[in-house]
């Protein structure tokens, strides 16, 4: 199977599903500029994205499927939960979604208890595959949910009434006191 031609995706990174060939894979790079990685920052709320790609291909999956597999390549920058100082990250995730008709997709009936499907990477398809918002997607899913600057420690907060001892982490575990219960009974002081 000889590849389509990778530039089809040049613009936003959407296909229509009519347009993809069902004899060999389409391939797609994306690299979006400084404005749209800005744009994609202030979306997920981060301060920055120093670089992004996202490449890989559409193929055809059976007579009605589609399957996406990809690469996503980012360099994040996100502010440190304890310190406030900027967290660069490094993400490197392969990426592979599958698309099939809503048909053979098992929805559960409203208000019925089910547990998650294993499989997590099928999804309707549409008139239209767009590997932007699958990289968006896996961009989101793969930031680190509570950056941390080298060496910052979340330390302790103690706070009392006047006149009463505060109550600190180590009061609060519920074994912290057996220790001094076993000697007090041992006859130790």
């Amino acid at each position: 199977m000889a590849p389509s031609d990778p530039k089809k995706a040049a613009g936003t990174g959407d296909f229509r599903v009519s347009g993809l060939s069902t004899r060999a894979p389409t391939h797609f790079s994306l690299r979006p500029e400084a404005p749209e990685r800005e744009s994609i920052a202030r979306t997920l709320e981060i301060d920055g994205i120093r670089k992004l790609s996202f490449e890989g291909h559409i193929a055809p999956l059976g007579k009605r499927g589609w399957r996406m597999k990809a690469t996503l390549g980012a360099t994040v920058v996100q502010s440190c939960v304890v310190t406030l100082a900027p967290v660069v990250t490094r993400i490197d995730e392969e990426i592979l979604r599958t698309y099939v008709p809503p048909d053979q997709i098992k929805v559960p009936e409203e208000g019925s208890e089910i547990e998650m499907p294993e499989d997590d990477t099928t999804e309707p398809l549409g008139d239209v595959i767009s590997a932007r918002a699958a990289m968006i997607e896996a961009l989101t899913l793969a930031l680190p949910l509570y950056p941390r600057a080298d060496g910052a420690e979340l330390g302790e907060a103690v706070f009392a009434e006047d006149g009463a001892e505060p109550l600190r982490d180590a009061d609060l575990k519920p074994f912290a006191g057996l220790a001094g219960l076993r000697d007090k009974l041992d006859g130790k002081d």
